[in-house]
C-alpha cells in the first residue's frame, strides 16, 4: 500500500508508543535565549524505512486536533491561534460558540505500526477559508476520516464532497460529544449521502483506544480496495 509496498495493516500495535512529555531533549543556551532540542521518544526510530499519510478532516470544531493528539505517540505539532474579531462574519461557529482557538495551518501526530513502518497524521483547518491547505496536505494521501458532529452535520457535506471529487477514499467517524442528538446509521448514512461501503464508525477524539480504532477501520478499508475484485 505504500511505494515500498508494506501493508499498514501489519503486525505491529498502532499506538503503542507514549504520548506523555518525560523529558526535554538536550538544550543549548545563547546569549538570548534557549533553543530545546527534540526529546528522545519523539526521534524517527532509525530502523523506520517506510511511511504512509493519513489525514484527519472535518468542519470546524469537531475534534481533528484532538483526535490526533490522543492518538500520537510523540508530542503532536499543532498551529492552533486564538480566534479573534477578524473571524466574526466569516466563520460559522453555530453550535461551538465557547471555542477560543482553532488550527490555521495543520495538526501532525506519528505512530509506529512497524519497526520498519510509519503512519503519519496531518489534521486539517476546518474553516473553509483555510481550505487551500487541502492541496499540500493531501499530496500523497493514502485516505482520510472524517469527523463528523451530529450536532452540525451541515458542516460535513462540503468536506466529504471535496474528498469524492478528489477520489480520496476515506471512512467517517462520528464523535460522540456529551450533547449530541443520536442517530441510527441508516439516518445518518442518508443525511450525508454515504454509499453502502463507505465504513462508519461512532468514536471518542478524546480516547486514544477509540481513536486508533477509526484508523484501523481506514487501514482495512484501503487493504480491502487495493485487492483485486473476486
Amino acid at each position: 500500500m505504500d511505494s515500498s509496498g508494506s501493508d499498514p495493516t501489519g503486525s505491529g500495535p498502532i499506538g503503542s508508543g507514549s504520548s506523555d512529555a518525560i523529558s526535554e531533549g538536550p538544550t543549548v543556551t545563547g546569549l538570548s535565549a534557549t533553543i530545546t532540542g527534540p526529546r528522545s521518544e519523539d526521534i524517527l526510530p532509525t530502523t523506520a524505512t517506510s511511511a504512509v499519510k493519513i489525514v484527519i478532516v472535518g468542519g470546524f470544531g469537531v475534534g481533528k486536533t484532538t483526535m490526533v493528539g490522543s492518538v500520537s505517540e510523540i508530542r503532536p505539532l499543532t498551529t492552533e491561534e486564538t480566534m479573534t474579531r477578524a473571524g466574526v462574519g466569516v466563520d460559522d461557529n453555530s453550535g461551538v460558540e465557547s471555542k477560543t482557538a482553532t488550527t490555521v495551518a495543520m495538526d501532525f501526530g506519528r505512530i509506529s505500526i512497524t519497526d520498519r513502518l510509519v503512519l503519519y497524521l496531518f489534521g486539517t483547518p476546518g474553516q473553509e477559508r483555510f481550505w487551500f491547505l487541502w492541496n499540500g496536505l493531501f499530496e500523497g494521501a493514502l485516505g482520510a476520516v472524517v469527523l463528523v458532529d451530529t450536532r452540525r452535520l451541515e458542516v460535513s457535506f462540503d468536506v466529504i464532497g471535496r474528498l469524492e471529487e478528489r477520489g480520496v477514499p476515506f471512512v467517517v467517524a462520528v464523535n460522540t460529544f456529551p450533547d449530541a442528538p443520536h442517530h441510527p446509521a441508516e439516518e445518518l448514512r442518508r443525511a450525508l449521502d454515504l454509499p453502502d461501503e463507505v465504513p462508519m464508525v461512532d468514536c471518542d477524539a478524546r480516547l486514544r483506544a477509540s481513536s486508533r480504532d477509526v484508523l484501523l477501520t481506514l487501514t482495512r478499508y484501503l487493504h480491502a480496495l487495493s485487492m483485486p475484485p473476486g
